[in-house]
């Protein structure tokens, strides 16, 4: 694990770059990385620092692996006040966001320039080798759903909601239309934005990618999406459940797959033309998911969310167009289809829960996993089980689970554990009003 060493762009390429961020009036750069817990982390510098933090990286002490939801650091045998890492910024994948700021993710690598296995991004990078070694190709779409707020966070009351209603995204259309230009801008290419179930709840789609690219946007979304928020006089919330009793946003995975060019999740003698690999993707999925939860929806909130009728994927299970399902197989679409995961909300780092996904996978294809039966009814109707959401319950499976071990490695897990066991620690018991509100704003950017 952990060999995978971010190459330093040539002079000549820097002193382009610069040429084209001071053409483009960028003043500074957001350098991020997020943490287990799921909340993004940030370094800011000037343009003329660039090429420098680029080549060399920036100072971050090892408590950014163990930071907490509610700025305690939840310390490790491994991981305590000695030591310090280099954050380096990928400038391949650097983005102008407008109004003097560009952006780009960071790779952590230790003093000696070695790769850190602390290094969620770079974990992500190590599952899709993972992956192309049995031949397979994955592609990754991530969907976005956030919660408009006033700006002090309370609930926006103008008028009754109406879920994907016209009325409520024209409502918004300033916010809707400056978001938009945003994300041309940033270079996110947008599919589709609606008005979703919640109240001020909207959900942005966009186009499938590579891996890693795929959950760099996930990221990015949600700087543009705070960003377009904050210039609106309002704040968007991207927690698994902004207001207690309400909707909980999701952050579903889509992942299509191709072994060696040909299509996996379509044209085979399987169901829906399943090819018998696409067979052992789903059931890899399906048999691991248990286990990993605390990965894909471990927050002190997650549970909050993860609930039968919610439409989160409450249930161990796969089903065609089965919205209740975690794993949903999405109708054939120009000759292709894609396995959507549900059960994934925003307070996962979206790199740790593609690496889990695809690591499931892999297990799957291994192993050659039996696809379970499939499930075409409401999933409670024929009383299956559900993922476990209570945190406690779920940390332990997660603790206890093979293909987690495997997937994360045994540093990023032991320090992902430290930090939601601090979250149950720090909030059981709590109202979940209180609790709700407490973290409104944890995982927005």
């Amino acid at each position: 694990m952990a060999s995978y060493v971010l190459p330093v762009l040539g002079d000549g390429a820097l002193v382009e770059l610069d040429a084209d961020l001071g053409r483009a009036a960028v003043t500074a750069l957001a350098v991020t990385a997020v943490d287990p817990g799921g909340v993004p982390r940030a370094k800011f510098v000037t343009r003329e620092k660039i090429a420098e933090t680029h080549r060399s990286g920036l100072g971050a002490a090892p408590s950014w692996h163990v930071f907490c939801i509610d700025n305690g650091i939840a310390f490790t045998p491994e991981l305590g006040v000695v030591g310090d890492q280099r954050l380096r910024p990928d400038l391949r994948a650097l983005r102008v966001l407008g109004g003097g700021l560009a952006w780009a993710p960071a790779e952590f690598s230790e003093q000696s320039g070695s790769p850190s296995p602390l290094c969620t991004r770079g974990r992500l990078r190590e599952t899709v080798d993972e992956l192309a070694s049995l031949g397979v190709t994955a592609t990754v779409g991530c969907e976005v759903e956030f919660v408009l707020t006033a700006a002090d966070g309370a609930a926006l009351t103008e008028r009754p909601w109406s879920c994907y209603g016209l009325t409520a995204g024209l409502d918004r259309e300033d916010f809707l239309l400056r978001l938009l230009d945003d994300c041309r801008t940033a270079g996110l290419d947008v599919v589709q934005c609606h008005a979703e179930y919640g109240d001020g709840q909207f959900e942005i789609s966009f186009s499938p990618s590579d891996p890693v690219a795929a959950a760099d946007m996930a990221v990015l979304a949600r700087i543009v999406i705070g960003r377009a928020a904050r210039r609106a006089g309002l704040a968007a919330s991207f927690s698994p459940v902004p207001f207690a009793g309400g909707s909980g946003n999701g952050a579903h995975i889509h992942v299509s797959l191709d072994h060696d060019g040909t299509p996996m999740l379509s044209g085979g003698p399987g169901p829906h033309g399943l090819t018998v690999e696409g067979e052992s993707a789903i059931g890899g999925i399906v048999d691991g998911l248990p286990g990993v939860v605390g990965v894909l929806a471990g927050s002190v909130l997650s549970g909050q969310r993860l609930l039968p009728g919610h439409w989160s994927g409450a249930f161990a299970c796969w089903g065609l167009e089965n919205r209740e399902a975690a794993v949903r197989l999405c109708a054939v679409e120009a000759g292709s289809a894609n396995i959507e995961v549900k059960c994934v909300d925003p307070s996962a780092n979206p790199y740790l829960a593609t690496a889990v996904v695809l690591g499931l996978i892999v297990d799957g294809l291994r192993r050659r996993t039996p696809l379970p039966a499939e499930v075409t009814t409401h999933p409670a109707d024929a009383q299956h089980r559900t993922l476990p959401t209570d945190q406690t319950a779920a940390l332990d499976a997660l603790r206890d689970s093979a293909q987690a071990k495997h997937i994360l490695g045994a540093d990023l897990l032991s320090a992902l554990l430290a930090v939601r066991r601090h979250e149950v620690s720090a909030f059981e018991g709590q109202d979940p009003s209180a609790v709700a509100d407490r973290l409104r704003f944890a995982w927005s950017a």
